[in-house]
């Protein structure tokens, strides 16, 4: 079974394409190694897959072809994912918000230097 069609059946991605692109972009180790979409995956084969931050851990527990309903996706991919970066989802994300009224225009040159004091407290 094709590796891009496997992450595609359990769900990993939404489209076989996004699945391939993954893999070309060195986003995918199957086993540790970087791997090209057509390759075979078997019962037992651990894979690593990066969205984003994290690195989501899959064992293979069967191969399957067709796309799988989200309840039945456990009974061919296990997700090994360590806490930790899960943990990596609910870091809080810092943005300053900074109100202007509409109409206002650009900041002055005074308004500019407060804004990066802010700025640089944050950063």
């Amino acid at each position: 079974m094709r590796l891009d069609k496997y992450l595609w059946a359990i769900r990993v991605f939404k489209t076989r394409s996004e699945a391939a692109d993954a893999c070309r972009g060195s986003a995918i180790k199957l086993n540790g190694q970087d791997v090209k979409p057509s390759r075979e995956v078997r019962q037992g084969d651990v894979l690593v897959v990066r969205k984003g931050p994290v690195y989501y851990s899959y064992r293979v527990l069967q191969p399957v072809e067709n796309r799988q309903p989200a309840k039945n996706v456990p009974l061919y991919a296990l997700d090994i994912t360590p806490p930790e970066e899960l943990d990596k989802l609910q870091q809080p994300r810092e943005t300053i918000v900074i109100y202007r009224q509409k109409g206002t225009g650009r900041p002055t040159k005074k308004e500019r230097r407060q804004l990066d004091d802010v700025m640089d407290l944050n950063g």
